[in-house]
């Protein structure tokens, strides 16, 4: 579930330099990363569905072929949450390195 407050600077900083395939875009997390096939993209997408419906908090994902992107932000708060972060952690674990 979206978080009722947006995540301090220092939170999101200290996020970014734990997790560095991640990074900033204004008010928003970004990570890409690219799948050996396009299935396996597919499936990266459909994990994190999963995952983001259980937690009642959507990514925006932009498929390219092999190539996956996620932006994370609360578009409700204008900005990036808690539950941003979280669910940044469990792409994390879905998206091969």
């Amino acid at each position: 579930m979206a978080s009722a407050r947006l995540s301090s600077e220092d939170e999101i900083e200290s996020f970014l330099a734990r997790e560095p395939k991640w990074s900033r875009d204004g008010d928003t997390l970004v990570r890409s990363a690219r799948a050996a096939t396009f299935p396996v993209a597919i499936g990266w997408v459909v994990a994190v569905a999963d995952v983001a419906e259980l937690m009642d908090h959507h990514p925006d994902i932009d498929i390219r072929w092999c190539t996956v992107t996620f932006r994370l932000a609360s578009h409700d708060l204008g900005g990036i949450t808690p539950a941003d972060l979280e669910l940044a952690l469990h792409i994390d674990g879905i998206v091969a390195p």
